[in-house]
């Protein structure tokens, strides 16, 4: 890195004119610390402010620029007390509203003030009104002259406006030089880090125009030209960010193969003892990942895999056949799932299954207290427990594990970050670091397959087990209720059993066990001759398992539920499944719910009973539901409706919080990126530390999981 690029990197904000300590420090909390920093951070959108609009032109609707004399401020008291201002020009009047003000804004938008003001005009009490309009006050004899380019708007923070963030964005883009080759004011720029190599190969513009085209775009540009990804400058730095991504989790992979893992052979009398008491056979499927899992665990560095299936395809006994590798050798096997319902299904089934064969398995949640808590944490130390079973309790400081040698993770999107780390970290005690097995019953889309999981190998079991007949969704409006009930109650009478779920009504817990609460008294009443039931996530585990229970062995007809039942729960006499409020869910969650039907050898239907209104996004989740039954394809459009955060449930970890980037509308350069990585690790090595630390900084920590 030569000493001029290091300048740019190394020249704190404090050096900008009104950069002071209380201003350092809201900058700091975007992560802006030094000039660089602030030159990445980048507009979301543009305005148009090129010209000024007479006020007797406008209508309401419009996003406007005007500028005129204040004749009038006072405050006006009401249901809401607001700061009312009307301002005038040669054509006419507007007010300006502010129902968030102080003494100091009351005090510039004095009478006879000449002020400029930019926003969106209103139908107000007064006629035409602009609603908290940036707005600045023009001294007298200044001549503010208006943008000879569109506006940048920021992503900002409480006490910062964007007036004064595009005020120091524009005094570092000044460091700039005035072309890619030319000085710059103080002799630093921004250092090129792609090789000449891949701009000429992709026709990518240079750094510091990239830079400056999204910051100060030309007024011809169309103002959607960020959100629709055709700025090029954007396009150079996209690119830029997502090889950086890769790279890393390219690194976190080669790493990983230089890292000693303990080699687990094949295990052929406890293999064959198991898949002997199975009441099935394997498909192609589950053989085939099972095999590419069974050929990493042989090997003398760590895996790093991922199991991806569809929402009843058998993950779980291929998991388990894995942990049998690892048990022969006498090793433990940890297996960590998100809720307490899914680990305690994975607890029975390892306990049905893994039992007979003379293995100990043991149970760990949050719950688990007292003389239970000591004598289950005594047997992980001691070695007697060889396959543990339990949610994010797993990885506490007061869990110590003898010889962890397999870590299977269960639905991993679930997790945060740090929690999948620590557990890795437990294993790390040890001389020899833990295999590790990642399961998905959410198919992650081949484009965040390319980015958020470069480092994973992927085994998909791409059938599901004979006989299974795929769910038939219906989507009805809840003005048809009464139908929904006589079809549960007819399904019912024949045998069968159904549930009844109820969607989340607010970030709340206590509000959505409260609403299953009531629905299940409502149900209760309305169905007499059905035995009604409910499950939620406040209860006690063994309530929950003792309802599951009563549901399996068929003392209950119809399960009312919150989405705690969304994974791991197997009642193949369930046929029928009502969702309230699907247009509340993401598409994953929608067709994991749906998963819980169809589970057995009779036709079996989902109804999506929905809200009316449908806003447009709620139209495309739910018809996509009715369309398909394809996970994978069902991922796709989830991906494409909620973004990748969402999906992969890593928006607080900066794992897929890309600065430029989006996995969606980038999805085109993904191939490129594969392309250029392979490049750059075989010819330009010098350049991937450089660009991971400024694309991901301190969060390159957090991808290796």
């Amino acid at each position: 890195m030569n000493a001029a690029s290091q300048q740019l990197e190394t020249i704190p904000v404090t050096r900008l004119k009104g950069v002071g300590a209380a201003l350092e420090k809201k900058l700091n909390s975007l992560g802006i610390h030094n000039l660089q920093d602030l030159l990445f951070h980048l507009p979301f959108r543009y305005e148009d402010r090129s010209r000024i609009a007479s006020i007797g032109s406008i209508s309401a609707g419009e996003t406007v620029q005007i500028q005129g004399e204040v004749v009038s401020t006072d405050i006006q008291f009401g249901r809401r007390r607001s700061l009312r201002s009307t301002v005038k020009d040669n054509s006419g009047f507007i007010t300006l509203r502010f129902f968030h003000f102080s003494n100091a804004q009351k005090s510039s938008l004095a009478v006879g003030s000449q002020v400029r003001c930019y926003g969106e005009v209103r139908r107000g009490r007064s006629g035409l009104e602009l609603f908290h309009p940036e707005y600045r006050v023009v001294r007298e004899n200044e001549d503010i002259v208006v943008e000879d380019c569109l506006t940048s708007i920021y992503p900002t923070t409480e006490g910062l406006g964007q007036t004064r963030l595009r005020s120091i964005a524009n005094q570092a883009l000044a460091f700039l030089p005035p072309n890619a080759d030319g000085d710059s004011i103080v002799g630093s720029t921004l250092q090129e880090l792609l090789p000449d190599e891949l701009i000429k190969k992709y026709r990518f513009r240079s750094l510091v125009d990239a830079i400056r085209l999204i910051h100060r775009p030309p007024l011809e540009a169309p103002l959607s030209w960020l959100s629709e990804g055709k700025n090029p400058g954007q396009h150079r730095l996209s690119f830029e960010e997502l090889l950086a991504h890769r790279l890393c989790m390219r690194r976190f992979k080669s790493d990983a193969q230089q890292q000693s893992a303990p080699k687990f052979s094949d295990s052929p009398a406890l293999v064959a003892s198991f898949l002997e008491a199975l009441p099935f056979t394997l498909t192609n499927g589950q053989q085939r990942a099972y095999k590419e899992i069974a050929d990493d665990l042989a090997r003398a560095c760590p895996m790093l895999r991922l199991l991806q299936g569809d929402v009843g395809s058998g993950k779980t006994v291929v998991a388990a056949l894995s942990a049998l590798h690892a048990i022969a050798q006498g090793y433990q096997v940890a297996i960590m799932a998100p809720t307490e319902l899914l680990a305690e299904q994975h607890f029975a089934n390892f306990c049905q299954w893994f039992e007979p064969l003379g293995i100990n398995v043991g149970w760990l949640s949050g719950k688990t207290k007292g003389k239970a808590r000591i004598t289950q944490l005594a047997s992980v130390d001691n070695g007697d427990c060889q396959l543990l079973v339990g949610t994010h309790a797993l990885f506490q400081d007061e869990v110590i594990y003898a010889k962890l040698g397999l870590i299977i993770i269960d639905e991993q999107h679930r997790f945060g970050v740090h929690q999948r780390l620590a557990l890795r970290e437990k294993a790390n005690q040890h001389a020899l670091n833990p295999h590790q097995l990642v399961m998905t019953a959410t198919p992650i889309p081949r484009t965040l397959a390319m980015s958020a999981y470069a480092d994973l190998d992927n085994s998909v079991i791409d059938e599901l087990p004979p006989g299974r007949i795929p769910v038939n969704t219906a989507v009805i409006s809840n003005d048809r209720r009464d139908q929904v009930m006589q079809r549960i109650e007819s399904a019912c009478k024949e045998n069968s059993q159904a549930y009844w779920v109820c969607t989340l009504i607010e970030e709340s817990e206590a509000l959505q066990c409260q609403a299953a609460e009531v629905t299940a008294e409502q149900l209760t009443l309305q169905l007499p001759d059905i035995k009604v039931g409910l499950i939620h996530g406040r209860m006690k585990p063994q309530e929950k398992v003792a309802i599951m229970q009563r549901f399996k062995q068929g003392d209950l007809q119809l399960l009312v539920a919150t989405t705690v039942i969304e994974v791991g729960v197997d009642v193949p006499n369930a046929s029928l499944m009502v969702i309230e409020n699907p247009e509340r869910l993401g598409l994953a969650q929608l067709h994991q719910l749906r998963g819980r039907v169809g589970r057995g050898s009779t036709r079996s239907h989902c109804i999506l009973l929905y809200q009316t209104p449908l806003s447009k996004a709620g139209k495309q989740r739910l018809s996509v539901m009715r369309e398909s039954t394809d996970g994978f394809y069902i991922a796709e459009k989830d991906l494409e409706l909620r973004g990748p955060g969402q999906v992969l449930g890593t928006q607080q970890t900066g794992l897929m919080s890309f600065k430029v980037a989006d996995i969606n509308r980038d999805a085109d350069l993904l191939d490129q990126v594969k392309e250029a990585s392979e490049l750059v690790l075989e010819k330009y090595p010098e350049i991937i530390d450089p660009l991971i630390q400024r694309w991901l900084g301190d969060n390159v920590l957090y991808a290796n999981v």
